[in-house]
């Protein structure tokens, strides 16, 4: 893997896992309209993408650090009887990861097989565009709760969108986004529930393989490399997304983007063979 790839690669997940795009559906198309080859046998890809989901999760970490200081005391909290909003909303965010953590267990590979064709997956792309508008729409109809008043029903709802991010070319962020919305959450409060729900998965995702990136020491070095630059492109993401959201942004936006460049990719490998 060349310098240059490496760092495209790593700034590329850094960005498209936490904008409402599908950071997967972009990992396969945006090399392949380039021409590039991604060995998914490659001794090295996987610790390396190992380290790419570990500088995610560090990087969502160190932005809501605050917030999931008083979200896990607010539990804790819970656990001696006391009621508190946040500790009620660490409890919708567990409940609303389990959906997401059972089924990719068991059907992340088997849905990786399957969705291999770039055509479908541009096609996904497409698709989560029209789901992004139709947020879009709900936002502007629902926006009375919090993220503390959510029901355990409607965190499991939120989190068992995630599931549709498993398919490459809809995006996890913008799912959660989506159901948020529809449960009745401003813009901004769907997407900071969104990539709270988002990093234990993302960081689980990281640590259960991390023992993998010991079994290719030789590779450590553009390993950690690649973690710290996604680290980087995923907190400056963050950070412009919250302010966005902030500031009346719209989940429309995102949905105009990815059925324009679902549509271009469709037509660009309807029309030229796949790499190989």
């Amino acid at each position: 893997m060349t310098l240059w790839f490496l760092v495209f690669l790593s700034v590329l997940q850094g960005v498209t896992e936490l904008f409402p795009v599908s950071s997967l559906g972009h990992t396969l198309l945006v090399p392949g309209l380039m021409g590039m080859h991604i060995d998914k046998h490659a001794p090295q890809l996987l610790p390396f993408l190992v380290a790419l989901h570990l500088g995610t999760a560090f990087a969502l970490l160190w932005y809501f650090r605050r917030r999931w200081i008083e979200l896990i005391g607010g539990w804790f909290t819970s656990l001696g009887g006391r009621r508190n909003e946040h500790g009620h909303m660490m409890w919708a965010l567990i409940i609303g990861t389990i959906p997401t953590g059972i089924v990719g267990l068991l059907l992340e590979k088997r849905l990786e097989a399957i969705f291999h064709d770039l055509r479908i997956v541009a096609a996904a792309l497409m698709v989560n565009g029209v789901l992004l508008w139709f947020g879009d729409r709900l936002q502007r109809t629902r926006a009375t709760r919090t993220p503390e008043s959510l029901t355990f029903k409607q965190a499991f709802l939120v989190g068992l969108a995630q599931i549709g991010a498993l398919v490459p070319g809809f995006s996890r962020s913008g799912l959660t986004m989506i159901a948020g919305v529809g449960a009745g959450l401003t813009a901004e409060k769907a997407a900071e529930f969104s990539f709270l729900l988002g990093t234990p998965i993302i960081f689980a995702a990281g640590v259960l393989e991390l023992p993998k990136l010991f079994h290719a020491p030789g590779q450590l070095g553009d390993a950690l490399l690649g973690g710290v630059l996604t680290g980087i492109a995923a907190y400056l993401s963050i950070r412009f997304l919250m302010h966005y959201f902030e500031g009346r942004g719209r989940l429309a936006s995102f949905g105009v983007y990815c059925v324009i460049a679902g549509a271009l990719c469709l037509g660009w490998f309807m029309l030229h063979p796949q790499p190989v």
